[in-house]
């Protein structure tokens, strides 16, 4: 096949890609709607709150025969079959979708003649790549399902936002991308960003879930959608789990893989450009988050809002600096 024809393939499977995620966003959306309809008796979440916060981890559900898994909730609510339906086929739809998004990634490459990751465009296709990739691994580790509207939506807006408005013909690197430490530099930024935005969107739905695990205890009432979430005490053990893989990679590949590339390409192994500072100021604010665990014991609230807070900055550091700030890693004014 020709170069030609790798990009007309990979021109037509991403933004196809681009609509089934928007279609199993749907599906989960419509699983969180369906949960939402429904209110679970006040004194079936209660026992599931005051369980879970006695750290047995396991559920109403594991009560009456069944067991929890990674501390997740498997109900017996009014319309549980339906959610469970749409969650299935919101997961089916993100599988699917995410087949077609790796072969989009692929033939750029292919038609390029190199890693798809030399303009924006294919660095937003990758990083969204990497996002997916590891939401569906650590379903399958953590099962994660209950993420799936999260995700999606993340996946779905940035290669919406990479085809409509940031796309590039294929074409040669610049003589300073040309390097192995490149590829190491970006492979590792894009998977260490792909778990910061899971466990940023772990973190977001803890501080919900925890706010209602404690309407509960004050004698108010949860929604089947939210019962169905693991107990808040799990989700800050999972976002922990997930920043905790994410950091050191994020350590490597940026501050380390990429300096040495930074020296190839321009001489010199750190020059404060805008890129540099605000990778430096990602790495701080998780530094400060595993540290704060490990050392202060911080726990739930506050170690959540570390978290976002980081994802927040990274997001910033992706999107914002790249497209907004001038500077020798930016595509301001490009």
């Amino acid at each position: 096949m020709s170069a030609e024809t790798f990009a007309h393939v990979s021109n037509l499977v991403v933004p196809t890609a681009t609509v089934i995620y928007a279609l199993a966003m749907m599906s989960h959306a419509l699983e969180w709607a369906l949960g939402r309809a429904v209110v679970v008796k006040d004194a079936e979440v209660k026992q599931d709150v005051l369980v879970a916060s006695g750290g047995e981890g396991v559920t109403a559900g594991a009560a009456s025969g069944g067991t929890a898994s990674a501390g997740v909730a498997e109900p017996a609510v009014p319309g549980a079959e339906r959610m469970e339906a749409a969650s299935r086929i919101g997961l089916t739809l993100t599988y699917l979708a995410f087949v077609l998004h790796l072969a989009g990634v692929v033939t750029r490459g292919l038609a390029a003649g190199r890693v798809p990751w030399g303009n924006m465009y294919e660095f937003s296709i990758t990083a969204s790549l990497a996002v997916a990739a590891v939401y569906l691994i650590f379903v399958q580790r953590y099962k994660l399902q209950w993420l799936g509207l999260g995700v999606t939506l993340v996946v779905a807006a940035v290669l919406g936002l990479a085809t409509l408005a940031l796309y590039t013909p294929a074409g040669p690197l610049v003589p300073a991308l040309h390097s192995y430490w490149l590829v190491i530099h970006v492979s590792a930024a894009a998977i260490s960003g792909g778990a910061f935005t899971i466990g940023g969107l772990v973190s977001v739905l803890y501080l919900v879930k925890a706010r209602a695990e404690r309407r509960v205890l004050a004698g108010g009432t949860m929604s089947a959608s939210l019962r169905r979430l693991p107990s808040a005490e799990a989700m800050d053990g999972t976002a922990y789990k997930v920043l905790a893989f994410a950091f050191p990679l994020w350590t490597f590949g940026v501050l380390v893989a990429g300096p040495i590339w930074a020296e190839y390409a321009w001489g010199r192994y750190w020059g404060w450009d805008p890129k540099e500072v605000w990778s430096l100021v990602t790495w701080v604010v998780y530094a400060a988050y595993l540290h704060a665990r490990a050392t202060a014991g911080w726990r739930g609230r506050n170690a959540a809002t570390i978290a976002i807070v980081g994802w927040f900055v990274f997001i910033f550091n992706f999107v914002g600096v790249n497209l907004l700030v001038s500077g020798m890693h930016s595509y301001a004014g490009v």
